[in-house]
């Protein structure tokens, strides 16, 4: 049985840009390395949040 996990938007978003991998020449890196940003006007609480909880994944 498969099991279901809830996230929010910016959850996933965090989650997806984390798992994609580009490769050249054999080497595999990650197609985006870390984030950056200023925050404002909601973005703080959803997607500030989610690059918080998954730091380990998606430095920022």
């Amino acid at each position: 049985m498969t099991s279901t996990t809830r996230l929010t938007v910016a959850q996933a978003l965090v989650r997806f840009l984390a798992a994609q991998y580009t490769e050249r020449d054999g080497e595999r890196r990650r197609l985006i390395g870390a984030t950056w940003g200023i925050f404002g006007h909601g973005n703080v609480a959803g997607l500030g949040q989610a690059l918080i909880e998954y730091a380990d994944e998606m430095p920022y």
